[in-house]
């Protein structure tokens, strides 16, 4: 069955633009593979919401993807992942993975003293999903979780060198280094924008862990093992879905894909 979706497309989708970090990765990682990404522009942030909202929404987006036929879904949102994802695997009958899991399997297989940190949204903080996850895996890590709901909007607005990202991201973290964590989760697909500002507040000791990159990783070895022959010499497209501002998606889009954007649809 699967192989004779080979040519259909994988969806994505997130919140907002956050996702595109996955995108990116996927793109790099899987060049022949064709993506569809919806971003709830309307809506966003998830990360504000109560569980039920993100649960609602979240199967909202998977059926727009369906429409295009997505042959598997990435849930780009960690707000999602958190709350949404056992909801979608049982209501929907495709392949359906979130950037948690991938990016905490590599902070257990990174850490060396057994403490970890994330970073992330006040609803991925609040859900304990990281923390479960991680102590599940190997319940001797210490894991110190800290919400940063500022770097979202510093990420967006490409303050990556401001004197007033330092200082935020000074105080958000320094719990993260009292903790004295030498493996930090970027649990919230803005964040790998803002790499350099946690290495020069972290330290290049402290491991970071990319979930963008990570879950890029997990689909690429998921295809390979359902299908090792769906590679072709056709370079994949990617369509942007939009639910509100197409105009400030493809100008913002940019600073997380390293390239101009251009048809982004609205749906409603």
């Amino acid at each position: 069955m699967f192989k004779a979706e080979r040519d259909h497309p994988i969806g994505v989708f997130d919140s907002g633009l956050g996702g595109l970090t996955v995108v990116k990765a996927l793109r790099r990682m899987l060049p022949h593979e064709h993506i569809v990404y919806f971003g709830d522009t309307a809506r966003v942030p998830y990360g504000t919401k109560s569980k039920e909202a993100i649960i609602r929404f979240s199967k909202e987006n998977v059926r727009f993807l369906l429409q295009h036929n997505v042959k598997m879904v990435v849930v780009a949102c960690n707000s999602s992942s958190s709350y949404a994802l056992n909801a979608l695997k049982k209501s929907f009958r495709l392949p359906i993975t979130g950037v948690i899991e991938a990016g905490v399997k590599r902070a257990v297989s990174s850490t060396r003293n057994k403490v970890i940190g994330i970073v992330a949204t006040q609803a991925t903080i609040a859900s304990g999903a990281y923390q479960r996850k991680i102590k599940a895996l190997k319940s001797t890590v210490k894991v110190i979780g800290q919400a940063c709901p500022l770097f979202v909007p510093l990420a967006e607005e490409g303050w990556f060198r401001n004197k007033a990202t330092q200082m935020i991201a000074r105080e958000y973290l320094t719990i993260i280094r009292r903790s004295k964590a030498d493996t930090v989760i970027l649990g919230c697909t803005h964040y790998p924008l803002l790499k350099p500002v946690f290495r020069r507040i972290l330290g290049r000791r402290v491991t970071l862990i990319d979930s963008a990159q990570e879950v890029a990783l997990e689909v690429r070895e998921f295809l390979t093992k359902i299908d090792k022959d769906r590679l072709t010499k056709t370079r994949g497209r990617t369509e942007f879905y939009v639910s509100d501002m197409p105009s400030h998606f493809s100008r913002t889009a940019a600073r997380f894909l390293g390239y101009q954007i251009r048809n982004v649809k609205r749906i409603s």
